[in-house]
């Protein structure tokens, strides 16, 4: 009897443990819609041409070029 005892505390554990985890991942969402989306907008802010530069002529003599 008290092997069969000994042999139950593993089986309750197995059960508890396999009880928490379908209750861990209950809320887990599995899609990377998100994540996807801001890298796509961050591509698309890398892509971006940058600011026109200043003409040569609105810059005054002796300063560095701004660009």
């Amino acid at each position: 009897m008290g092997a069969l005892l000994w042999l139950l505390i593993p089986v309750l554990a197995g059960l508890v443990a396999a009880l928490w985890s379908s209750w861990a991942m209950r809320n887990r969402r599995t899609g990377d819609v998100a994540e996807l989306a801001g890298y796509a907008r961050f591509r698309a802010a890398m892509e971006k041409e940058h600011a026109t530069p200043v003409p040569a002529a609105a810059v005054p003599e002796g300063a560095s070029d701004p660009v």
